[in-house]
């Protein structure tokens, strides 16, 4: 099998990557994913998210290493394996990020990925069919991007609080400034999750010049006198070889594609050694700056309804599927969290440095069941973590699951930050029209004194969770640690770009999702350009 391009990984990046490439019927292009069709009902239904994660014929299901800033835990790492990657298994949560962050990259010398330079993408992924109306949203993208359609009183309850506890309402925050507190924005269209795959293939699956094969793992890059000329891979225990005439991409995400490249021989050399893998390219970086997004979650029992007690039965569960399928509406709609806010944790920074969701439910943890009592979530988070971790092989087996050690809150700046996001937590719970309605601080609970910031922190590390947003492992830069050039080219190996969250070489202020969809767009441009 021979193909003009090769893309690893149908995720937010590489779908999109597929259907450009292939648009202009010049070349062969093939999209390979690990994991399967995105045949599964639970896949399209907004709340599904609870079905897929965990799922092993959809979720890659990685574990961290017991992590020193959680207090030796091992959390799970949900990561799409299907087609559509994580936008499949997602929160369906829209977020940009600031424009600061882009400009911050540009900075660093990642020349024409300023906000000017990467807006244009953002506008070509997406139609906007909420309101307000704006000229930095687009309004014919494949990706469908909505308001929620569901609003529950607790939450407009807390989006009121927070403006009485001094934060302004902000109708839209991927417009000119994040800054502020509202309903997030979906990628769904119709009731329906509007995932990559769902977006992009399904209008290009039919180009005869595009070739989607599901079920392929990849082994290694087949590298030819510093070229990378195809790939050996595993389908369905049929070990294949497939060339690239032009280049292969790799979109397989911040765990998966500097996976491949140790596994090719292209990373830190003494590493490759101690696994037995020849060094074809001695690049230390791959793997390194690893940096995710840790949520702390302060959960409040209120005397309003929320969705633990809708579907505390099964007849209500029943009640709730009839009502999606006659008018896809109702709690099946849900996505992960119905508001948000972008706030600081000191009015001398001059941008928002924590987020929240904020979810009509509670659970134990994500993956459990939700509390038998009523109860709403806000879940907080830092948005530029200093942190940064590693991702290492555990041999040379692509089947073995590489270490993934997050180094979560190892400096003074993340640890004080978090405290203060679950300080402004517990401070907007005390402020009306929501004070009337919370019945008991749950967690974390008058064992935590307020103002102990000591305890605070101590819960933050035995109860905080990934809110599943890796990133940085492959990043973009002129630096000895950076894997890819501003063009997504690897360092030192032609006919080679990486093009997922992997190459961020500092993590976006808010949900991924948004931003890898954007690289995508960004990376069929610059593939292009340099095929002519």
């Amino acid at each position: 099998m021979e193909f003009d391009f090769v893309i690893v990984g149908a995720g937010s990046a590489g779908c999109a990557i597929a259907n450009r490439l292939s648009a202009c019927g010049r070349y062969r292009v093939a999209l390979l994913e690990a994991g399967g069709r995105d045949s599964n009902p639970w896949i399209h239904v907004p709340v599904g998210y609870f079905k897929t994660m965990d799922n092993p014929k959809t979720d890659w299901r990685y574990r961290t290493q017991p992590d020193a800033g959680l207090n030796h835990r091992s959390i799970p790492w949900p990561r799409g394996r299907v087609l559509g990657g994580s936008s499949s298994i997602n929160g369906l949560l829209y977020v940009r990020g600031q424009a600061q962050d882009f400009d911050h990259w540009r900075q660093l010398g990642n020349t024409g990925w300023g906000w000017k330079d990467v807006l244009p993408y953002f506008q070509r992924s997406e139609t906007w069919k909420g309101a307000p109306d704006s000229p930095l949203r687009g309004k014919s993208g494949p990706l469908s991007v909505s308001p929620t359609r569901l609003h529950r009183e607790v939450v407009d309850l807390w989006l009121k609080a927070a403006v009485e506890a001094g934060y302004r309402k902000n109708p839209d925050y991927n417009a000119e400034d994040q800054e502020g507190v509202g309903y997030f924005q979906l990628t769904l269209d119709k009731g329906r999750r509007c995932s990559s795959a769902v977006a992009y293939l399904r209008p290009a699956k039919n180009r005869k010049n595009l070739t989607i094969m599901t079920g392929v793992q990849v082994e290694k890059l087949l590298i030819t006198e510093g070229r990378v000329t195809g790939l050996a891979a595993d389908r369905g225990g049929q070990r294949i070889q497939i060339a690239a005439a032009k280049e292969v991409i790799l979109s397989a995400g911040a765990i998966g594609s500097p996976q491949i490249l140790m596994l090719s021989g292209i990373g830190d050399g003494t590493h490759l050694q101690d696994k037995g893998i020849e060094t074809i390219k001695n690049l230390p970086g791959v793997g390194q700056n690893l940096q995710d997004h840790l949520q702390a979650r302060p959960i409040f029992k209120t005397d309003l309804s929320t969705i633990n007690i809708e579907v505390n039965s099964l007849i209500k569960q029943a009640m709730i599927g009839i009502q999606y399928i006659l008018r896809q509406t109702g709690p099946m709609t849900m996505a992960a969290s119905l508001g948000t806010g972008f706030l600081k944790t000191s009015p001398d920074l001059e941008t928002p440095d924590i987020q929240f969701h904020i979810q009509p439910f509670s659970a134990k943890s994500p993956a459990e069941g939700t509390h038998p009592f009523s109860a709403f979530t806000a879940s907080v988070l830092q948005l530029r973590p200093e942190s940064t971790g590693s991702l290492r092989l555990t041999s040379a087996d692509m089947n073995d699951h590489p270490k993934i050690v997050p180094n979560y809150l190892s400096t003074a700046t993340d640890q004080k930050t978090i405290v203060k996001g679950i300080q402004i937590a517990r401070r907007i719970a005390q402020f009306e029209p929501l004070k009337a309605h919370v019945t008991e601080e749950y967690e974390p609970g008058k064992k935590v004194a307020f103002d102990d910031e000591a305890a605070t922190l101590e819960w933050a590390r035995n109860t905080s969770v990934t809110i599943y947003h890796p990133t940085g492992t492959c990043k973009m830069g002129n630096d000895p640690m950076a894997v890819v050039d501003h063009r997504l080219r690897v360092h030192g190996v032609a006919g080679l770009r990486v093009a997922d969250a992997s190459i961020m070489p500092t993590i976006t202020s808010g949900n991924t999702n948004a931003p890898t969809i954007m690289i995508g767009e960004k990376a069929s441009d610059l593939i292009l350009e340099d095929a002519v």
